[in-house]
């Protein structure tokens, strides 16, 4: 009657069928979450929460517990006021509504409300109410409209939760949830519509409004009709309040909240949640102090269009994540049926009180990222990760090869590591050089997998995911097994990554003579918290333990990169380089980041435009654009000899940078005295035979180089390098090609050993790929 009074037939109409028809939808996707697995305590929350995750789960689960609660005032003010109405209060007392419902909870069990009914107003003779003629309502003096009839006819229409929230107590519930809520949602839309042609028949807009209470002067049995609004409020209230309880014990049972909900876990001795009932009921009390029942309308029904919003997102989301787990039997649903479902919820909560609504939100968006860095982790499975691998396979599929373009080339590295317990420093630097692009850590088992019972990679997968975490580094894992070290890179430089998304860059520790440190016992991410260095890595190598890989065997590791076109950096004492240190300090000079671009052990072929040159100038570049690294400066070092013209070189150089948009310093370094000891210059002028060869064949570094440059050379090269101050927090130089004759990588790798002694942090760069543009 208040609907149609104020609303009119033709709009009372149109409000059922809205409010049914978000209903509906939502309806549909409770059945499909309901028939997709078993069902536990908690309805809507349990749906949600194991569907969306225990944040969301969380979240709606409060707020649909306060859903509820506040229902449950809602009908109980509603009894009050039939009682009232019905029996009236005794001449010189008046109580508020609110003290009398607080009063009737504890022998109601706590109960309900339909619209109040107050003394009648019959006018005879007034039109009947087939269009809308919003008044102002008596009981409260505020002026309706669509919006505020529409939240009270709402809560009439929210009982479809009531068997979802006793899923807990159903046998059968997957069974009994869809078949009793789509009948219970079919009976009642017919109900209120059948209601609504009678009362607009028989009853005129005057007696509607002003008079909650015409049935009974209209009824051919009177009692009949205040026995219905007892019974319809008592029913109502009851089952907002066990449901309530429901959902708090789902809650409290599932350690979201704490101790804080702690208290709602006990029950009796059949399992029913007693105290959760008991808190439940001291909740409604505390509502009920907020006053009439418009008052707290609009809250109840933006909360339940919020909780009826999230499940149809649940569902959505289960549909959109095409997971192969996802069957429900129930099938008489769509992810259009979800999405109308959703925005149906959003439009009208808006619409009812665009205050209330954006309160809900906020409120719901604050018990989220509550939830969401305090709340424990959950076994659960979170759909979030469906959801991310759906979309990552797609996007995956359409990252096309051979689209590439070297304008849009980033750094994709696979970083070897032996032990993380010598190299956390190390897989720092480098999460800093990949700019945005893919990071890998490799790892190598020495195993068979023949002689072995399971894999032995699985239990150490943990140990690394925790390390990626902990060092704050964004990487993936790949581990593997093979016979040796070489055998195991190549396998993962051919197998990591996938389509479009494979490791272009081979970054190594140096091989050296020193003894390994602990890095993870000094580094902050360790160090700073309260959990021990992880268990799975095995302590380091001692110093005189034999080493897991030859000389022969580290060469052919970047030989074999390089013939498979992948580009090489090899890091050396990258564990020595305190970064938080070196570039937070206040004190100036600004931290240096020194750059030679130039294969000091072939001073012949000092060229600062091939391809290796700009890729080294591109690696520094990278690490420069780091945000932990931007205070630092570049500074480039230009070897000349007499008689070169070295501002004309200079100024060449100056506009390539100027071309590739780098910003460095560029220093002049005179280096006569250690080219005239290079064995070229001591043998006479170069263009022999074995040279003319090389270079038609394009290999920079051949095979007779590192055979004939003397150790003499290589340190007077290093003592060139380490003069030139002051001292930088990391140098970048050119790694040479390892010679074509294998018998050579021991002699090869002693050469590096003495350019790099002494130098500190060092990465020697090699690059195979076009990594440098000039074009738009």
């Amino acid at each position: 009657g208040f609907v149609v009074g104020h609303a009119g037939l033709y709009q009372a109409l149109a409000m059922f069928a809205v409010a049914y028809f978000i209903i509906g939808m939502t309806v549909l996707s409770v059945c499909a979450i309901a028939t997709n697995g078993a069902l536990d305590a908690g309805g809507a929350y349990y749906m949600i929460s194991r569907a969306l995750g225990p944040e969301f789960g969380g979240s709606i689960g409060i707020m649909f517990f306060l859903a509820n609660v506040c229902g449950s005032a809602l009908y109980v003010l509603g009894l009050v006021e039939a009682v009232v109405d019905s029996f009236g209060i005794p001449p010189g007392e008046y109580h508020p509504a609110w003290r009398q419902g607080s009063a009737c909870v504890p022998y109601l069990g706590s109960c309900s409300a339909v619209p109040s009914t107050m003394p009648s107003v019959v006018s005879h003779g007034s039109p009947s109410p087939l269009a809308s003629k919003y008044d102002v309502d008596y009981t409260t003096g505020q002026m309706m409209s669509f919006s505020s009839v529409f939240a009270v006819m709402f809560n009439g229409c929210t009982g479809i939760m009531a068997g979802s929230n006793m899923s807990g107590d159903l046998k059968r519930p997957s069974y009994s949830i869809p078949r009793g809520t789509i009948s219970a949602v079919l009976f009642t839309y017919l109900v209120y519509n059948l209601l609504a042609f009678l009362m607009c028949a028989t009853c005129n807009r005057i007696l509607l409004q002003k008079d909650y209470g015409f049935l009974r002067d209209i009824s051919i049995f009177p009692p009949l009709v205040t026995v219905g609004i007892y019974a319809a409020t008592l029913s109502a209230a009851m089952s907002n309040l066990i449901g309530a309880s429901r959902i708090l014990y789902a809650l409290a049972r599932d350690d979201l909240f704490g101790r804080a909900l702690a208290l709602a876990k006990k029950t009796s001795a059949s399992g029913n949640p007693v105290m959760a009932v008991i808190l439940s009921w001291l909740v409604v009390q505390v509502v009920l102090f907020s006053g009439k029942l418009n008052t707290i309308a609009s809250v109840v029904t933006t909360f339940f269009l919020l909780v009826y919003a999230t499940v149809n997102l649940a569902c959505l989301a289960l549909e959109w994540a095409s997971a192969p787990n996802f069957r429900p039997t129930f099938r008489y649903f769509t992810w259009h049926t979800c999405l109308l479902g959703i925005a149906g919820c959003c439009v009208m909560m808006f619409l009812i009180s665009p205050v209330s609504a954006s309160a809900s939100l906020g409120f719901f968006l604050l018990l989220l990222l509550a939830l969401h860095y305090l709340s424990p982790s959950s076994t659960w499975g979170y759909i979030s990760q469906a959801l991310i691998f759906h979309q990552v396979r797609k996007y995956l599929l359409m990252l096309d090869v051979r689209k590439d373009h070297v304008k849009f080339w980033r750094p994709q590295m696979l970083l070897m590591v032996q032990n993380p317990r010598g190299s956390a420093r190390l897989i720092d630097f480098v999460n800093d050089l990949k700019k945005s692009g893919l990071y890998v850590l490799g790892h190598v088992e020495l195993q068979d997998l023949d002689m072995l019972p399971s894999d032995p990679l699985q239990p150490q997968q943990e140990s690394w995911l925790s390390l990626v975490d902990k060092l704050n580094v964004k990487a993936f894992v790949s581990l593997t097994l093979a016979p040796s070290v070489r055998h195991g890179v190549r396998q993962l430089l051919f197998t990591s990554g996938l389509g479009g998304m494979r490791p272009n860059t081979l970054v190594l520790g140096f091989y050296d003579d020193e003894a390994p440190q602990d890095g993870l016992a000094r580094h902050p991410a360790f160090t700073s918290a309260r959990e021990e260095v992880p268990l799975g890595f095995p302590p380091l190598r001692a110093p005189t333990a034999p080493k897991l890989l030859s000389d022969r065997e580290y060469v052919g590791i970047v030989a074999d990169a390089l013939k498979m076109l992948r580009n090489v950096l090899l890091a050396r004492q990258l564990e020595s380089l305190d970064k938080a240190w070196e570039l937070r300090r206040a004190a100036s000079p600004a931290p240096t980041i020194h750059v030679w671009p130039v294969n000091l052990l072939r001073p012949d072929s000092a060229r600062y435009a091939d391809t290796c040159s700009l890729f080294l100038l591109q690696m520094a570049c990278v690490l420069n654009m780091a945000r932990a690294w931007r205070r630092a400066r570049l500074r480039l070092f230009l070897c000349v000899e007499a008689g070169t013209m070295p501002h004309a070189q200079e100024e060449k150089l100056r506009q390539l940078l100027k071309d590739l948009r780098i910003q460095a310093q560029i220093q002049l370094v005179p280096w006569d005295a250690i080219t005239r000891l290079h064995w070229q210059t001591c043998q006479g002028s170069p263009g022999g035979p074995a040279e003319e060869e090389e270079e038609e064949e394009g290999v920079v570094n051949f095979p007779t180089n590192t055979a004939q440059v003397s150790d003499e050379y290589v340190c007077a090269a290093n003592k060139l390098v380490l003069e030139q101050s002051p001292a930088p927090t990391v140098r970048f130089l050119y790694l040479p090609r390892p010679p074509a004759d294998t018998s050579l990588y021991p002699l090869y790798l002693h050469q590096l050993e003495l350019l790099t002694r002494g130098l500190g942090p060092t990465v020697l760069v090699h690059g195979v790929s076009a990594v440098t543009s000039t074009q738009l």
